[in-house]
């Protein structure tokens, strides 16, 4: 594919004003699910029950609409494009796979288990550690496009760290999350696990990238009206998630109100760790700007809809986890919006000092 069209790829509009509002429409799913879950709770059970082999099928039906459009923008033939912009690269991959997941894991034992522990659920502790260990084990596929554009973003440095990150995933998620999880004391079934990457991220990326071949056959103007059309998919395929899973949490959030808070504690301080670090390293290395913008915010966001999708897989719709996972949904919007505006404001700072 010539640069041309992957450049056009890459660089989507900004933010729909649906986006915009992420935050929220998940606040009103969030009182839709409890409310619902209080007065109609049967209908809820039943879907509740609709699992094989632990993976419930309503759940992974949504989540398979959510993230389906999302990797149908990802071109993993940019990854020869890695080479251009290696010391970005480099700082992202540094970022998202050796300092992210242990360092929420770190944030996660000293929140969870010690400075919030008297105010939270004990027998759901291990649960919110492992949750907030899914979310930052899996690095932004989809968003960080939009969050590129932003900060004008190089085009092609976004779609490769994104198209590598993606590979990365397939192989390193599971081994990341079992070390993480067995390190803080918390058993996972493996096998459980393995068909949660299966299910989540190669076979959905299968699918992706057949149709993304077909509609690219077809022109890259149908390709365009096909990505305008599903693109809601994803959101409105999120948002029912959030409204079954508010539904069974309902009782735990109304005895326990300020749990969301507590949990979006450390989520909020590794999001302005990572990007900071991200956008430093990238400084001194000498790296542009447009590269260290995009580098910073895939650092700090995380493909949410896979570590929900996880975490349900994992420990249930009830679970801690899967409410660990869904603050991360609950926060991303704003708080990436602020890292946006920071590197926005900080580019004549950054430019001054870094390095050739």
């Amino acid at each position: 594919m010539d640069t041309t069209l992957i450049a056009h790829a890459a660089t989507p509009a900004p933010m729909s004003l649906f986006e915009r509002w992420l935050t929220l429409w998940v606040f009103l799913c969030i009182v839709a699910g409890i409310a619902l879950g209080q007065f109609l709770p049967g209908p809820f059970q039943v879907i509740g029950r609709m699992e094989v082999a632990r993976v419930n099928l309503p759940v992974g039906l949504l989540i398979w609409v959510m993230v389906i459009p999302m990797l149908l923008k990802v071109d993993f033939g940019a990854l020869h494009q890695v080479r251009r912009h290696w010391k970005g690269i480099g700082v992202t991959l540094f970022v998202n796979w050796l300092v992210k997941p242990f360092s929420m894991a770190l944030l996660a034992w000293a929140f969870v288990r010690q400075v919030f522990a008297p105010w939270l659920p004990a027998e759901q502790l291990d649960s919110y550690v492992a949750g907030l260990i899914l979310l930052a084990a899996a690095p932004c596929t989809a968003m960080v496009f939009v969050w590129s554009r932003l900060t004008n973003g190089h085009p092609l440095f976004t779609l490769s760290q994104v198209a590598l990150n993606d590979t990365i995933m397939v192989f390193a998620f599971a081994p990341i999350v079992a070390l993480l999880l067995g390190l803080s004391a918390i058993s996972v079934p493996w096998d459980t696990l393995v068909a949660s990457v299966l299910l989540y991220i190669v076979i959905p990326v299968i699918v992706a990238q057949l149709w993304r071949k077909e509609l690219l056959r077809q022109g890259q103007a149908t390709f365009d009206a096909t990505l305008a059309k599903i693109g809601p998919w994803s959101i409105t395929a999120l948002l029912a998630t959030l409204v079954l899973l508010f539904a069974f949490q309902g009782e735990a959030i109304l005895k326990q109100p300020l749990v969301i808070a507590m949990l979006a504690v450390p989520i909020l301080l590794q999001v302005f760790f990572n990007s900071a670090l991200a956008y430093g390293l990238n400084r001194r290395l000498g790296e542009s700007h447009s590269v260290a913008g995009p580098s910073a915010l895939i650092g700090a966001s995380n493909f949410f809809e896979l570590a929900v999708a996880a975490a349900i897989s994992l420990f249930g719709f009830e679970s801690g986890a899967a409410l660990a996972t869904v603050v991360g949904v609950l926060i991303e919007v704003p708080v990436m919006l602020l890292v946006v505006r920071l590197v926005n404001r900080s580019k004549a700072w950054y430019e001054a000092g870094a390095r050739g």
